[in-house]
This record gives C-alpha cells, sequence and structure tokens, in this order.
C-alpha cells in the first residue's frame, strides 16, 4: 500500500494499543496472498511471520473489520466519484466456484452449471463497488441465499430503493424485500440467436465485478475451510482494488 492508502484505512485497523508487530505490513502481507494465492505457510519473508499475520487476519474476519473497511471504501469511492455516498440500485447475482478437495464444509453441487463447491453471492452499485457478501453451497437457492445480503445492504444505506437481479431471486427474496420498501426488479437475459454474453440494464455491473476477481488467484477457486474465509478474502479483493482507485 502507498501512503495514502494507508492512511485511508489505518483509522479501521489501528486503536493505539503497544504492539511489537506494524499492522501495515501485516495488511500488505493479507493482500499479498489474496493477489498471488500463496499458502499462508509460504508467505514471504520480507514480511511478519505467518502465524502472526493469520492471527490478524482471523480477528479481522470474525470482528467484522474487512467487510467494515470494504463497504466504507465503496463509500468514499462513490463520493469520489460525484455521487451520493450511499446507493439507490443494487444489482445481486451468484457466481457457482469449484471448491478444493477434502474439503466438505458448505459443499453442495450446482445442477446447472454442473459444479461441485460453493456458490458467490454479491450487491454491488452501479459501478461495481461492493456493499455485501454472503458465500454458502453451491445447491443452495439463489433466492434463499440471498436473504443474506438483505441485512447487509440494510446497515449501509438508508437510500436503497431498487435491487436489480435476475428470476431466481424471485419469490421468498422479493418477499423479504417488501419489508425493507424495496422494490427488486427481476430480468433474464433476452432471447439471443448469437451467444456470448448479453447485457441488461443496471445489471451487468455485477457480472463485471465478478470478473474483476479473475485477477486474485486466492479467489480462482475456493480453498477455504470456513466460507467466512472465502467472504473475506472477497472483501479484500474489493478493498485492493478500490484502495487503487482512491489513489489514482
Amino acid at each position: 500500500m502507498t501512503d495514502l492508502q494507508w492512511k485511508v484505512i489505518e483509522v479501521f485497523l489501528e486503536n493505539n494499543k503497544p504492539r511489537k508487530l506494524c499492522l501495515r505490513m501485516v495488511m500488505n502481507a493479507i493482500l499479498n496472498i489474496t493477489r498471488t494465492g500463496s499458502q499462508w505457510r509460504n508467505l514471504d519473508s520480507r514480511f511478519p511471520n505467518w502465524q502472526s499475520v493469520y492471527y490478524y487476519f482471523s480477528k479481522w474476519k470474525k470482528d467484522g473489520t474487512l467487510k467494515l473497511i470494504m463497504c466504507e471504501l465503496s463509500i468514499l469511492d462513490r463520493g469520489l466519484s460525484h455521487r451520493e455516498l450511499e446507493p439507490s440500485l443494487i444489482a445481486v447475482d451468484s457466481q457457482s466456484i469449484k471448491l478444493a478437495p477434502m474439503l466438505n464444509v458448505a459443499r453442495g453441487v450446482d445442477g446447472n452449471k454442473k459444479i461441485n463447491g460453493r456458490k458467490r453471492h454479491i450487491a454491488v452499485d452501479c459501478g461495481g463497488r461492493l456493499f455485501a457478501v454472503y458465500v454458502g453451497p453451491a445447491n443452495e437457492h439463489d433466492g434463499h441465499a440471498g436473504l443474506e445480503l438483505l441485512s447487509q445492504v440494510e446497515s449501509v444505506s438508508s437510500r436503497l430503493e431498487v435491487i436489480r437481479a435476475d428470476k431466481a431471486y424471485g419469490g421468498t427474496f422479493k418477499k423479504s424485500a417488501k419489508y425493507f420498501d424495496w422494490k427488486v426488479d427481476t430480468t433474464q437475459s433476452p432471447p439471443s440467436k448469437d451467444r456470448g454474453f448479453v447485457p441488461e440494464n443496471h445489471r451487468w455491473q455485477v457480472e463485471r465485478s465478478f470478473a474483476w476477481l479473475n485477477g486474485y488467484r486466492r479467489l480462482s477457486k475456493d480453498y477455504e475451510r470456513d466460507p467466512a474465509s472465502s467472504e473475506a478474502f472477497i472483501s479484500l479483493a474489493f478493498i485492493n482494488m478500490m484502495l487503487a482507485r482512491i489513489d489514482s
């Protein structure tokens, strides 16, 4: 991280307690693992020992620090883009991803895409900024899993009015959104003779956000025993992207 990037997130990590480790180096190490896909035990020697780095990763994952930083950076980037700080429209979608061998927690088979693993659910604004993330088994229905996103979004945006999603998020998801006075606009790709990606208004951004994750090797497959760790690494990827945009 540059000096400016560190100053932006330092307030979320430092608590003025005396410590031997430099938290900036710890965060750099965690971002390095997210980008390169390195195993914890193979962490580069220029960083603190991997046990210390993993301790802080686990701590920030459990207490919600990583998701908080992710949302606050998304809000900051909206402000720098001359938009209202809180989104009035978000898009939600899911991505099935293979799970590494020998891992059985939250594993399922997505029959439509023939993927044995987990499913990532995200909620982004019109600029692709992440505001909510949930990882569950691949056989979990999108409408049910999407409920995990609603409470997260409700805590970060009081302006939200519309949620764009595909038809899989109808039913229970749409009914639950009504409790928050949100409209769920479900759409489906238009019929086309041409194969390939057909952009949908206000929903193609979420597909682009999934594509951005391809630059982070730790997310090329789900390697985590705990789905919460998968959510943490997705948050870290977007933290890294938002920091780069803020410092550009």
